[in-house]
């Protein structure tokens, strides 16, 4: 069976950590927020919300919230992304959708030949970066998606499907 251009997409996208500095049109973030925006949620409730982040000020007072700062500081933008917890309706189901709006935005990355790494770490400081960012504490943060242009060309490894499935009729 062929690969198509979606598996494809996915078998190439990786987490780049090092970008060229060049700027990102508009177009571009406005495209990856579109493809996070069409995730999907459960009662459709799309219970997240954008930040998107390219003040030099508010990367570096990002970066001072996570050992992965120099990602922030190097990135062209970054995208905070939260969840709207007045928008919520079961937490495990709306956070499994903001994990897959996370995903389309960082296929469609790829697919612009823009690069992105999905930060976790800095979500210890949750309240910090709200607090920096003037965001109500109703939205919690999910996650920052560093985005810029690569410069660096990451390998990586899966394990066999054998491994990872646990059972098959």
């Amino acid at each position: 069976m062929a690969t198509n251009e979606i598996v494809s997409t996915i078998k190439n996208r990786r987490s780049v950590r090092k970008y060229t500095g060049d700027e990102i049109p508009e177009q571009a973030i406005s495209l990856i927020l579109e493809a996070g925006r069409w995730a999907p949620s459960g009662l459709n409730n799309q219970p997240w919300k954008f930040a998107v982040i390219k003040n030099g000020e508010l990367k570096d007072g990002l970066s001072g919230f996570t050992s992965y700062g120099g990602i922030i500081t190097k990135c062209n933008a970054c995208i905070a992304v939260f969840y709207d917890t007045l928008e919520g309706y079961n937490r495990d189901k709306d956070v499994m959708s903001i994990g897959a709006c996370i995903q389309n935005m960082l296929l469609a990355a790829s697919s612009l030949g823009i690069g992105s790494v999905w930060l976790g770490e800095i979500l210890n400081r949750k309240s910090e970066v709200n607090s920096l960012l003037g965001i109500d504490p109703r939205y919690e943060l999910m996650a920052v998606i560093a985005l810029g242009y690569p410069d660096e060309s990451p390998k990586s490894s899966r394990k066999e499907i054998s491994f990872l499935t646990i059972m098959r009729k």
